[in-house]
């Protein structure tokens, strides 16, 4: 672990710059909250923002300005794994601590990673969707953002389960980049394709949600069932969209952002932390 760059050089606190992916996503939106939450608890902590609003060079020039900043820390959640691995690398090996949040880099030039286990989860959804099924069905996948790593791997573990069971198809699998608007458009164009439709499997709430409108718009919705991911609470959460109906089951991605400030702050005062730190998911179904 690579601690020395710690210092407390503003104003006698720590300045950790937070480098978003984008704050379209509610999960991302909750993520900030939860990290804005966490900090108020740790006095010697200043925390600056940056929303790279999706787009990779953005993200590098905001990680750029921290560095003209002289932050103490940087934590990252990547847009895309590739386009970020050099400038994470460049920051690490200035001997200041990095932690990746949810998204990884294609390097382990890092501190220490949070998030869940995207595959697992792609599993858990992929058993499910075969149970609610009985091993028969028509399926569309709606795919987020392909270059992140948690779409890779949530397509990797649903996939690796439906090729075990010959009874399913995935028959569709368009990119909505984590959106629900865009999902809206990719499923009514999977609607007009395709006559009959068992089940969708999109990789966050939004981007399910987005794809049960279209269908409801066009009287289809009784005909499928629909999963997402995050799980989040609250009137517009996926929790909130199972026990409306309109989800059959999401599970649970943790944001991650107060373990994200709790290993911050560990890291600063120079204590060990792990490598990899897994957060736990839990399947929500009504």
């Amino acid at each position: 672990m690579l601690v020395a760059g710690c210092g407390r050089t503003h104003h006698g606190k720590f300045l950790v710059g937070f480098s978003q992916a984008n704050l379209g996503e509610p999960w991302r939106v909750a993520m900030n909250a939860e990290v804005a939450a966490r900090a108020r608890d740790f006095p010697d902590l200043e925390i600056v923002y940056a929303d790279a609003k999706q787009d990779n060079a953005t993200q590098v020039a905001d990680v750029e300005n921290f560095l003209r900043q002289k932050i103490d820390l940087l934590i990252i959640s990547p847009n895309e794994a590739k386009p970020l691995t050099d400038i994470v690398m460049r920051v690490y090996n200035a001997k200041i601590p990095v932690i990746i949040l949810d998204r990884e880099i294609d390097a382990d030039t890092y501190t220490t990673f949070i998030g869940a286990d995207n595959r697992a989860i792609g599993r858990a959804a992929g058993e499910f969707a075969d149970s609610i099924l009985g091993g028969r069905g028509n399926i569309v996948e709606i795919v987020g953002l392909p270059g992140s790593t948690p779409a890779r791997d949530r397509s990797a573990g649903f996939r690796e389960v439906v090729a075990k069971s010959p009874g399913l198809r995935i028959v569709h699998d368009p990119v909505a980049n984590w959106l629900r608007e865009e999902a809206m458009t990719q499923m009514e164009a999977v609607l007009q394709a395709h006559s009959h439709i068992d089940l969708v499997y999109a990789h966050n709430d939004p981007m399910a949600i987005g794809a049960y409108l279209a269908a409801k718009a066009k009287g289809r919705d009784k005909e499928m069932k629909f999963i997402g991911i995050d799980g989040l609470p609250g009137m517009d959460g996926g929790r909130q969209a199972v026990a409306d109906g309109k989800l059959a089951a999401t599970f649970v991605y943790p944001t991650g952002g107060k373990a994200a400030v709790e290993i911050a702050n560990q890291i600063l005062n120079h204590e060990t932390v792990p490598k990899r730190i897994t957060l736990p998911s839990d399947r929500v179904t009504p």
